[in-house]
């Protein structure tokens, strides 16, 4: 599960750099991410049986009502994806739609990032303590927390930053119907904007789950009264 969530992430990141690859390369990425996007729903089948099953708190509420519609944003990505190829499904009898499809497309993807690092965000606690498990990191050091709490800070600043030069709300909410891409652009800045895009929005959602956590137990903490 670990595995094709970080091939995902890595995936998501090359394809938001269509400009810096190209069309061909873009596509073959993109069928690559059905691959694992079907991987990761059967490796996580086990959430589709709980569904209905127990008690919705704040948190669970959020986690589902996101999953879901990355789940149709994703299959709209797929759908206008696959209209729009000139590579990987060329042969498909399909005719027109194409202005249609590149608007889905251009406005999906745009979701689809946001909506997948705010993903990843509500598992980051899952997957630190994962990685913690992994490599046997101490997390009691506190001088550590400290750091990563100030580096996430950081992130999530530069990263808000470019979220408004890049124009990404102008994209996602269709002010405009075409995107601006800089093709003379350095991989090194592109991939660090959209990382610090990436930490932004991972830090929302963790941070969000925590405070939902919090006021979770606190409901279900029976109230003292003083005799």
């Amino acid at each position: 599960k670990l595995a094709v969530d970080i091939l995902m992430t890595l995936t998501l990141l090359f394809l938001m750099g269509y400009q810096l690859w190209g069309e061909s390369a873009h596509e073959w990425a993109g069928a690559f991410m059905l691959v694992l996007f079907i991987a990761h729903h059967v490796l996580n089948g086990a959430w589709y049986k709980s569904m209905f099953r127990g008690k919705y708190t704040g948190v669970r509420i959020l986690t589902s009502a996101m999953d879901l519609v990355l789940f149709a944003v994703m299959i709209c990505l797929t759908a206008s994806g696959i209209i729009m190829s000139r590579h990987v499904f060329a042969f498909l009898p399909i005719s027109g739609g194409m202005g249609a499809a590149r608007l889905i497309h251009m406005t999906a993807c745009y979701w689809g990032f946001i909506l997948m690092s705010f993903h990843l965000g509500l598992h980051w606690g899952m997957m630190l303590a994962r990685f913690r498990q992994m490599f046997g990191m101490d997390r009691s050091s506190g001088i550590r927390r400290m750091v990563l709490r100030i580096a996430g800070v950081l992130t999530a600043g530069y990263g808000l930053y470019v979220f408004v030069t890049r124009n990404l709300a102008t994209y996602m909410f269709l002010r405009t119907q075409f995107v601006f891409l800089d093709y003379s652009e350095s991989p090194i800045s592109f991939y660090i904007d959209y990382l610090s895009m990436l930490g932004l929005f991972i830090w929302i959602a963790y941070y969000l789950s925590v405070i939902l956590l919090k006021l979770g137990r606190r409901s279900i903490i029976p109230e003292t009264h003083e005799k």
